[in-house]
């Protein structure tokens, strides 16, 4: 067949096809800083593990919705044919409805997905159950939860995520990088919608080139690549809430902040300075306070306060962070932090949230939509927040706070995931497990048996992005790409466009679904909508056809650096934020009316559940930082060989400092139980200066693998990180994961190693018809 053109969320590729098969892959000519990732996808769309054909569990397909829902995750499936399966989604979708309400319909579709913007599972399933009348949806991400909570209180929406300075204003104008959680590359392999040009490492090159002092403030010195001769602080993870109230104790004693700046631009400063000096609680948070708690020496605390004063400088703050208990703050004090040195819109100064995240953030861009298919509006309006799915499966009407407002989960009676995967995402899969026999029926599209479809009762086989038509393009990155269909579907498997309207057809509303319209007819007018939108904004699209044809369009490098808060710099009347005050509030009236004792009027210190400064690390006394893996995207691909190269002896690799590991009798290569209360798994031990002591890595991703498979409690055999972390909320305001707030001990595992089975699929009995 021959070169057929395409993209992923880890770049733009062209795939070799041979004898309707694809045998390799090659990174797009224009991208500078290909992923390796890419290499993973041949392997990947042919392995063992992907499901071939509808499946159904055992029990419920002989004894009907919730039957036996202890066995999910362990019980054989049975093969039926795709009408016997649509018939019966369509008549549990009908049940559910009739019985229990559309709000009994929990729509779970969270992940990457595809990076085509038509064949993008999240807005198929809830277009699909929106035209059936609604479903309980959920907000904002795993990512950035309690990031995409406050920001609008303090800042009045999302720009200072979405519109970060650019690279090429901070490698023109920046002085100073001091970056909490680092900026990384590792990261910056991938992008929501794909990327033509990997861009990151580019620009931090150019960084480097002009002159720019970084420092690093992580426990993870890798956090930042070496080419940046960063100076590295690593102080206690969690404790960079502390540390930014130590830097800025000290801008406020030495008359190094700029109250003209705070005056004009800010509101609520006077509040949040008696807590900074301790008159309101008689606790100065000065850097001998920031030191105590951060375990950074206080002289190194202000000696980079000083340094931030005197330059240019930018405070880039990570996703990461957020990620954490009470993962408010640090986001809040990034920009009380930025505003008290006073160069926000300024060039080269101020503040920006994600560098390094992900491959776009910062990326230099004339500012166009990418085509985007609508999911229409939820009738129900019913929602949780991102990270309480256990929480609202084990707690059916009970009462929770968030955002400001005393919310009740609904009666969750029918789970339908379509992309993505919760036993990679979320907290404490013990706890997860448990939350998933409770409702009757779990519906799951699925290209390769992971986790999550060996928790269902129906299963239908999905296929990858190689095996459908697609347009790829992200917004913050200068290429749309066309996306050809590489090879026919692989077994039995359908596009969820055409699974979803033959159940509209079957529940009567496939018109409305579908608008009459073709997998191609719909790229065709999702690219000429995006067309339209582009010309409004003065940047020529060329038409469908030529698109089509030539297989990707480059939108040109903007001339001119972005500033973040540039306008609102120059004249906060004209241009003022969307906060109740204009300004950015330091002090928050809203949130304080919210009488929060997680999250109060300004930034405050708050100790977390778990940390290495807490009273409680005899028996669990190391912290995981369970950061995003150099190997694939989150679990993607994880069966491929790209990820299970970088495995030992195929577990996930555990990072340790050789203190640590001394201590424990660990080497190189040894495999190591990783527990606490919540779980335990099996990691290969890598010994590495890289982390601070005291600090374990062990990076998300590596496939659940229960020892015993639907048990609650049992020991994973692979490496997955999220058998050990909480499963409870940032804050009543954000309700966001608190993954990084986790303490664990570490040991030689003796025992004989049992068989990685994560890539195998289940025990399947003969077809039905």
């Amino acid at each position: 067949m021959g070169t057929i053109r395409h993209s992923a969320h880890w770049g733009a590729f062209s795939a070799e096809v041979r004898d309707g098969r694809v045998v390799s892959v090659e990174p797009f000519e224009a991208d500078p800083n290909p992923t390796p990732i890419l290499q993973a996808m041949p392997e990947a769309l042919y392995h063992d593990c992907r499901v071939a054909e509808p499946m159904i569990r055992k029990s419920w397909l002989e004894g009907g919705p919730g039957s036996n829902r202890e066995a999910r995750g362990g019980e054989e499936f049975v093969a039926v044919s795709w009408d016997r399966a649509q018939d019966l989604i369509a008549e549990e979708l009908t049940r559910v409805k009739q019985n229990h309400g559309n709000t009994a319909i929990f729509g779970g579709s969270y992940g990457w997905a595809s990076a085509g913007r038509f064949h993008h599972a999240k807005t198929q399933l809830q277009r699909f159950l929106n035209c059936h009348g609604g479903f309980t949806a959920q907000v904002h991400s795993y990512s950035i939860a309690a990031g995409l909570a406050i920001l609008p209180h303090i800042l009045g929406d999302l720009q200072s995520l979405r519109g970060v300075s650019s690279w090429r204003d901070i490698a023109e104008n920046t002085k100073l990088i001091v970056a909490f959680g680092g900026v990384g590359t590792k990261n910056a392999q991938v992008e929501p919608g794909g990327a033509g040009e990997h861009s990151t490492d580019k620009w931090l090159r150019r960084v480097r080139t002009a002159g720019v002092d970084v420092v690093n403030i992580t426990p993870l010195r890798d956090d930042t690549p070496d080419y940046l001769e960063a100076q590295w602080i690593a102080p206690r993870p969690n404790s960079d809430v502390a540390l930014m109230l130590g830097l800025a104790h000290t801008l406020l004693v030495q008359n190094l902040h700029d109250p003209a700046f705070l005056n004009r631009y800010c509101t609520g400063f006077e509040q949040f300075e008696r807590y900074l000096t301790g008159a309101a609680d008689d606790t100065p948070k000065d850097a001998d306070w920031a030191a105590a708690i951060t375990d950074i020496d206080a002289d190194t605390i202000r000696d980079l306060a000083r340094r931030m004063a005197a330059n240019r400088t930018m405070i880039t703050t990570s996703y990461s962070l957020q990620r954490g208990d009470h993962g408010e703050q640090t986001f809040w004090m990034t920009a009380v932090l930025a505003a008290m040195i006073g160069q926000v819109g300024l060039p080269g100064g101020g503040f920006g949230f994600g560098y390094g995240s992900m491959q776009g953030q910062g990326n230099p861009i004339e500012p166009i939509t990418a085509p985007n298919l609508s999911a229409g509006a939820n009738p129900t309006g019913s929602f949780i927040p991102v990270a309480r799915i256990a929480d609202m499966l084990l707690h059916p009407g009970g009462k929770y706070e968030f955002n400001g407002r005393t919310r009740t989960y609904p009666d969750t009676r029918m789970i339908y995931w379509c992309g993505g995967n919760p036993f990679h995402h979320h907290q404490d899969l013990n706890r997860l497990i448990n939350a998933f026999r409770q409702p009757e029926t779990i519906i799951v599209h699925e290209p390769w048996w992971t986790a999550t479809a060996r928790h269902a009762d129906i299963v239908l086989p999905a296929t990858t992005t190689l095996e459908r038509n697609d347009i790829g393009s992200s917004s913050r990155d200068r290429y749309i790409m066309a996306m050809e269909q590489a090879v026919e579907p692989v077994g039995d498997a359908r596009n969820d466009f055409d699974i979803f309207s033959g159940l509209a057809e079957r529940l009567g509303f496939k018109e409305t679904f579908t608008e009459d319209r073709t997998e191609r007819d719909w790229l065709r007018h999702l690219y000429d909508v995006a067309r339209q939108q582009a010309a409004q904004k003065q940047v020529e699209l060329p038409d469908f056809d030529t698109f089509w044809a030539k297989g990707h369009v480059e939108v040109p490098e903007p001339e001119n650096a972005h500033v973040a808060f540039a306008d609102f710099r120059a004249d906060p009347d004209t241009n003022p934020l969307k906060t109740p005050s204009g300004r950015i509030e330091i002090f928050s009236e809203t949130i304080d009316g919210f009488g929060y004792d997680d999250c109060p009027g300004h930034p405050v210190w708050l100790e977390p559940v778990e940390w290495l400064g807490s009273d409680n690390t005899e028996r669990f006394p190391l912290h995981m930082m369970s950061n995003q893996p150099a190997t694939r995207l989150h679990a993607q691909m994880d069966c491929a060989s790209v990820s299970r190269d970088a495995k030992i002896k195929g577990r996930e690799p555990v990072a340790i400092h050789p203190t640590d590991a001394t201590a424990r009798g660990l080497s190189d290569g040894d495999i190591a139980r990783v527990f606490n209360v919540r779980g335990e798994t099996l990691a290969g031990v890598v010994v590495s200066d890289n982390v601070r002591p005291g600090v374990i890595r062990l990076a998300t991703g590596a496939w659940y693998d229960p020892a015993v498979p639907g048990k609650i409690g049992t020991l994973d055999k692979h490496g997955n990180p999220n058998v050990l972390t909480i499963d409870r909320g940032t804050s009543k305001l954000g309700q966001g994961p608190i993954s990084h707030s986790t303490l664990v001990e570490i040991e030689r595992y003796e025992e004989d190693l049992p068989e990685i089975t994560a890539f195998t699929g289940p025990i399947a009995k003969a077809s039905v018809s």
